[in-house]
């Protein structure tokens, strides 16, 4: 009697199916509780930044103790977002009032851009804003700063009780996984997804700190105002795939048209900005960055836009840490491991080829989680 063959192919259509429909329920349920998890997202992100800012200390200080690094990496964050905060605030007032000056200018820019478009009765500034419900933008503007301040608050709570809690969940990850072997392989993907945002945070980081000095002495160089408050939000901007870089290398020289009579030194900024945005992300940044995060380009657009339409401009700026998240820990499982090899750079989402064949496997485990292991190896030996 012919045995029937094994449905595998229908298992298969099945399991990828339902992997489909679970990333979409999933990004449905990351939309609709989005006041919820914004905020935890950015804590859980601080938190990696301050642990690996903490860990830089200890390393590269003598005299700072394991114990003392954290609450002086801590410190030094908060003094570097306040002082962040009060340059903002400082800064936008005289840029705004700039903006009011440059009226007459931008008049006639409109005036230029109606020839060409062969319009009769250009609108002026003034009846452009005359033209808008005042009272419905105030309105927006004051939820806009009501739910930044809400949002702030709810951040550092969160922050507050994931710094306060760490060793708690260190201690839960040893005992979490009951077989050694799928606690290692818990540990190694949760050390990959740190590992990759704190080597994204640094690249980020130094990459635009290169881009915003550069650019701060072209927009000097032309003689563009509030050229430094130009270099700190193209600093901001650049930890925003694509669209950060678009932002660098455009506004300025469209402000540049308003300042300046004609359109040399806009011109020439614009060169100067593009060439700089051309040498840091195509000689600079690859260098840099290597492997460490291996997301396909294209992938990173996608997940820019996926992000920012979930989470708007929180999405945004989280876009490639979460999508390094996802692939890490979609690759863990048979059903799912495909999508995190369209995500990879090369297929191989788990890195398997980088692995050393003879590496102890405790040997990337944070210290607690080692001491951690070795008591419950030595608790299980005796009760056997």
């Amino acid at each position: 009697m012919p045995v029937a063959p094994s449905p595998v192919g229908e298992s298969s259509v099945a399991r990828n199916a339902l992997v489909i429909l679970a990333v979409i329920a999933g990004g449905a349920t990351l939309y609709f509780l989005a006041s919820i998890l914004t905020p935890l997202a950015l804590a859980m992100f601080l938190a990696v930044m301050i642990d690996g800012f903490a860990r830089v200390l200890e390393h590269r200080l003598p005299h700072v103790s394991k114990r003392a690094a954290l609450p002086l990496a801590l410190l030094l964050s908060i003094l570097l977002f306040g002082g962040t905060a009060a340059f903002v605030a400082t800064n936008s007032a005289g840029f705004v009032t700039q903006l009011v000056a440059y009226e007459p200018r931008l008049d006639g820019i409109i005036a230029q851009v109606a020839l060409v478009a062969h319009v009769t009765n250009p609108p002026t500034v003034d009846s452009i804003v005359r033209g808008l419900d005042v009272s419905k933008y105030l309105g927006f503007v004051a939820r806009a700063v009501q739910d930044f301040a809400s949002t702030a608050l709810f951040v550092l709570v969160y922050l507050a009780f994931i710094i306060a809690s760490r060793r708690g969940w260190e201690r839960k990850a040893v005992g979490l996984f009951p077989g050694r072997e799928e606690r290692q392989e818990a540990m190694v993907a949760f050390l990959r997804i740190r590992d990759g945002v704190e080597q994204y945070l640094f690249v980020q980081t130094l990459t635009g700190l290169m881009v915003a000095i550069l650019s701060w002495g072209a927009m000097a160089a032309v003689g563009l105002n509030d050229s430094l408050f130009w270099a700190f939000l193209i600093f901001l901007a650049v930890y925003i795939p694509v669209a950060g870089g678009v932002f660098a290398g455009v506004a300025p020289p469209i402000f540049a048209l308003v300042q300046f009579d004609g359109y040399g030194r806009a011109a020439v900024l614009f060169i100067c900005l593009q060439t700089i945005g051309v040498i840091i992300g195509n000689v600079v940044y690859p260098r840099m960055q290597g492997r460490s995060l291996n997301l396909d380009p294209v992938m990173i657009l996608l997940a820019l836009a996926f992000w920012s339409a979930i989470w708007g401009l929180t999405g945004a700026f989280l876009s490639t840490p979460l999508t390094v998240m996802a692939m890490v820990v979609l690759a863990q499982f048979d059903g799912s491991r495909w999508i995190a090899v369209i995500l990879s750079a090369d297929g191989d989402p788990q890195q398997l080829k980088n692995k050393r064949p003879n590496e102890p496997p405790d040997e990337k485990l944070p210290t607690p989680l080692k001491r951690g292991l070795s008591k419950l190896t030595g608790h299980r030996a005796k009760q056997s």
